[in-house]
């Protein structure tokens, strides 16, 4: 199954289209939220949705709205982490950012309006009718707390705070747990709830998108160190320009290539507990461990 094509397809639904945004005296920011929304991009979280519901018993066609309600959420946070009051970039996915096409006042905004859209797009009446009161609920609400002030905000204040600073790698750790485990978590998590809405699931799904979440971003680490700009899109040696302590920095690439295959076998082992067919999901976190980009 083409997961990708299903969530681009799905997330277009979600937004005015044709004359219906010409339109519009705010067409200005559809089309920058449209704008970074459509840069591409791996769509993991997303994915990660779908594959758990499915694992867990559910249908793609139930956890489409919940997928895309989290690639909302991913995509205004990255608008607002190259903000120059953030990490100040001026590339996103090889293209210029948000704030550079649309200037910094419209990119705020359309941030501001891809984290309004993604809750009405889980509690949406369509949701509701597909899974019903009770799992839209709970995804909201698990949407809400991963990625508000003690999820993924609260990891990217730690980050900010740290910028200058020597901190200890358990700090490091902790920022890293809220600002990118937490929507991968946050993705397996409704993914679960959609499918069965068993306890034991979704704290599998738990488990597993933690793990990936921090194999991910010493991943993140490491290519910030080795790759080079043309290969991630993006601009690289950010780490060192903004003085961040990070995994590399403070354990070594070596030590760092190890923790990233420990926390991928952590997320596969976690997913012993599910009877469905779990090759996907696992496949997808060793594919991660080895990405180039």
């Amino acid at each position: 199954m083409n997961y990708l094509e299903l969530i681009e397809n799905k997330l277009k639904t979600y937004f005015p289209q044709g004359k219906e945004k010409d339109s519009l005296i705010e067409k200005v920011l559809i089309d920058s939220m449209e704008y970074s929304l459509e840069a591409g991009g791996k769509r993991i979280r997303p994915t990660l949705t779908l594959m758990f519901s499915e694992v867990c018993g559910g249908t793609v066609e139930q956890a489409l709205p919940f997928a895309c309600g989290i690639e909302m959420i991913h995509t205004y946070s990255l608008i607002h982490d190259d903000l120059p009051c953030m990490d100040d970039d001026d590339l996103r996915r090889g293209k210029p950012s948000n704030h550079k096409v649309y200037g910094e006042d419209i990119a705020l905004l359309a941030g501001d309006a891809l984290l309004t859209n993604a809750f009405a797009t889980v509690l949406s009446e369509e949701t509701v009718s597909l899974v019903g009161g009770e799992k839209s609920a709970k995804c909201g609400r698990i949407l809400a707390t991963l990625s508000g002030m003690t999820g993924m905000v609260g990891g990217q204040v730690i980050d900010l705070q740290s910028e200058g600073k020597k901190v200890p790698i358990d700090t490091i750790r902790q920022m890293h747990l809220k600002k990118t485990s937490a929507l991968i978590k946050c993705a397996c998590m409704m993914g679960a709830v959609v499918g069965s809405n068993n306890e034991e699931h979704i704290k599998i799904a738990e488990t597993y998108g933690e793990n990936l979440g921090l194999a991910f971003q010493i991943m993140d680490d490491i290519l910030d160190v080795v790759s080079d700009e043309k290969s991630l899109g993006k601009p690289i040696g950010s780490d060192a320009e903004n003085e961040k302590s990070t995994f590399v920095t403070l354990l070594g690439l070596d030590k760092c290539y190890e923790l990233v295959n420990e926390y991928t076998e952590k997320a596969i082992k976690s997913l012993d507990g599910i009877n469905g067919d779990t090759s996907q999901l696992k496949a997808l976190a060793v594919k991660m461990s080895e990405r180039k980009n």
